[in-house]
């Protein structure tokens, strides 16, 4: 018989059943620290990277955008001009001059109509440029009177400025439009209504150039149809 020793183990206690000391338990709790902050950095940069170049496609957008949007325009010209607000005058089909904040009016055709609505598929749109931003405006009727508000929008921001250029029948190129040695009156104002012709002349091509505070100078030559 072999015997028995009651509340006797025989199970020694090895070092494996020992517990972390202090240091050990310290030192982890420092290495899963840095491992974090490492871990932490990482990502806020990749999120302010991911941030940095969605900001630049979102401003590559508008300016793609804003071009595409001038060129559609510009492109699309009609000889089509309108009656002044006030008064028996006419104003031309196109109406430019870079030294005033409206720098281009101009009748276009192709405004797209679903919706059905009485009014005609010509629009008057005109571009200019305030506090640094460029603005599209259009009037829902051709020959407006002095109670018709356009519709505004701003196109781009931090523009410094825009530059049109237009090329006559000669294959000049002029600052605006009218060209000074077209014979049509008044550059700025409204024209005699019986100088029909003068009224409806449209350029050969427009070259657009934005000025941008981060792109620099960005260009354009439209030709205009017809």
């Amino acid at each position: 018989m072999f015997p028995t020793q009651l509340g006797t183990s025989y199970f020694p206690v090895g070092r494996s059943a020992r517990g972390f000391t202090l240091i050990e338990v310290m030192v982890a709790v420092a290495l899963f620290a840095v491992v974090s902050t490492l871990a932490l950095s990482g990502y806020n940069e990749l999120s302010r990277q991911s941030r940095r170049l969605e900001q630049s496609m979102t401003r590559v957008r508008a300016i793609q955008s804003t071009m595409q949007r001038l060129s559609l325009d510009f492109m699309s010209i009609e000889p089509r001009p309108v009656r002044e607000p006030l008064g028996d005058g006419m104003q031309p089909a196109l109406r430019a001059d870079a030294r005033t904040e409206q720098v281009a009016e101009f009748t276009h055709s192709g405004w797209s109509n679903p919706a059905g609505v009485a009014r005609p598929t010509l629009q008057r749109v005109a571009y200019r440029l305030a506090n640094n931003k460029l603005w599209r405006d259009y009037w829902v009727m051709l020959d407006r009177t002095l109670a018709s508000q356009p519709v505004s929008a701003v196109m781009l921001d931090e523009v410094r400025s825009i530059k049109l250029r237009f090329m006559d029948n000669n294959r000049n190129w002029q600052e605006q439009w009218p060209a000074p040695n077209s014979n049509t009156g008044s550059n700025t104002g409204g024209i005699a209504a019986g100088s029909s012709d003068a009224l409806a002349r449209r350029p050969l091509a427009v070259e657009i150039t934005l000025e941008l505070a981060d792109w620099g100078k960005v260009s354009r030559i439209v030709e205009v149809s017809g």
